[in-house]
């Protein structure tokens, strides 16, 4: 295992993700999906959104990745984000999320969220958590799916792309109404 000196030392890049990553991509998710941190994803998943995706590659392996799905034109979902054990630590789960960021703001979203098992990492980012039912479309467009939905262990955060210019949310200083919630102040 790499020491943290040499990960930081060692510079892996962000790119799109091509259909050559994909084995590379699914042995990461599904490794942590065998530790019941994330869900499993399948070749054909991956292909359908592979466009969405950054991979981090070193010397020629991802090392990491992480995907936007739209959920609605004005909010987009940060999925499949996941770095190599021997990785994290050395701030490549940052940047993979910092260029998710600067993708999602230049499609146009107003909103990212994301649904996590480690809310530190992401309100470090600028996210702020959020009950995880205020992501009706999240939740409705996928999460009714999942396996743990009647359990689910993951916290919603939630980060404005856009200067505020609307009502802010209620009870939550600095954050605006999700834009796609048809509730009118």
């Amino acid at each position: 295992m790499l020491d943290v000196y040499a990960r930081t030392q060692m510079e892996a890049i962000i790119r799109p993700a091509t259909e050559a990553d994909i084995q590379g991509m699914l042995a990461i998710i599904n490794d942590y999906a065998a530790q019941n941190l994330m869900l499993p994803r399948t070749p054909e998943q991956i292909r359908r959104v592979l466009d969405h995706f950054l991979v981090a590659e070193h010397q020629g392996q991802v090392v990491g990745c992480g995907s936007l799905v739209e959920l609605t034109p004005a909010l987009t979902e940060l999925r499949s984000l996941a770095v190599w054990p021997a990785w994290r630590g050395a701030g490549l789960g940052r940047r993979l999320v910092e260029a998710l960021v600067v993708r999602a703001r230049e499609a146009g979203y107003q909103q990212l969220c994301a649904l996590t098992l480690v809310e530190d990492f992401f309100n470090r980012l600028g996210f702020t958590t959020v009950d995880r039912w205020a992501l009706s479309p999240k939740i409705w467009h996928e999460c009714i799916y999942c396996p743990k939905f009647d359990a689910c262990d993951e916290i919603a955060v939630l980060m404005n792309l856009v200067e505020p210019e609307a009502v802010p949310a209620q009870g939550v200083p600095g954050l605006l109404r999700p834009t796609w919630l048809s509730v009118r102040p």
